[in-house]
């Protein structure tokens, strides 16, 4: 559950105008497709229920339930929605105090990357194994998600694999996957300094020691579990590569979409 103070959760209440069983303008349905777009929750699930069951309860139950980032993260999202709302435009620097609260809650993250760990391909599998992820550390439980972990790492390194045609066999294992990718990165000249191309090496043999922890130190058969702050390590370290990564490869994506508009406007100037 997060740890909101009394204080802190009058002033959400108030900013969110949920006195009446109500939160911002939305109805039961925008609700609903907003935290779910938001933190990828049913707002609806039983786990939520509250007192009456408005929607002012059921986020009072969600922040009754949830962690500190899973809470935070959905306070922001509401606080940035609200922002072209009437009422939130007179409330002073109420706003802004609970912007700090949403910053503070997402602060108290055990893993600082943990937003990087989530699907980068629209695959059913890839969004449940990411969602599982994050779920363990807002729980502060990452022995019990290091195999998920492993499974999310996969999917990560074989999409990035695709996009720039390396091959992918279920033989080929995972650090020999992401061996291949760093290899292109470099010959591609995406990597500006030597530091990052060692670090990104360095990788290679951590991801491949991965292995073993995920089949013999994780929930993936029956071995006792990798202790607590090992384990915490571990995220932490995949959560700040795979960050980085996923950085450049958007950074690279749009400097290849500038280029082909720059090449489109070149083919419509008439000579």
């Amino acid at each position: 559950m997060s740890d909101l103070t009394s204080s802190e959760k009058r002033k959400l209440e108030r900013l969110f105008g949920m006195g009446g069983g109500y939160v911002l303008d939305f109805s039961n349905r925008t609700f609903a497709e907003f935290v779910e777009e938001s933190v990828r929750r049913d707002i609806y699930d039983a786990r939520y229920e509250y007192a009456s069951g408005s929607k002012a309860n059921r986020l009072r139950g969600f922040w009754g339930v949830e962690g500190n980032n899973l809470v935070g993260k959905l306070i922001a999202d509401l606080i940035e929605y609200g922002r072209d709302i009437d009422a939130f435009k007179s409330d002073g620097d109420l706003p802004e105090q609970c912007t700090k609260i949403a910053a503070r809650l997402r602060q108290a993250s055990p893993v600082a990357d943990l937003d990087a760990l989530s699907a980068t391909a629209d695959e059913r599998d890839f969004e449940v194994v990411a969602a599982h992820v994050r779920d363990v550390i807002e729980k502060n439980q990452p022995e019990a998600g290091l195999d998920r972990l492993h499974t999310f790492v996969i999917k990560f390194v074989r999409t990035l694999c695709e996009a720039r045609g390396i091959t992918i066999t279920r033989e080929k294992p995972l650090h020999s996957l992401f061996g291949e990718y760093v290899k292109r990165l470099r010959e591609d000249g995406h990597l500006e300094s030597e530091m990052a191309a060692r670090i990104l090496k360095s990788a290679i043999s951590v991801l491949e020691a991965f292995n073993d922890v995920r089949n013999n130190q994780s929930l993936a058969h029956d071995n006792p579990m990798l202790n607590h702050d090992e384990s915490l390590l571990i995220f932490n370290h995949v959560a700040s590569s795979v960050r980085f990564i996923r950085t450049l490869e958007e950074k690279l994506k749009r400097q290849r979409l500038r280029e082909q508009a720059s090449a489109h406007s070149e083919d419509d100037i008439p000579f």
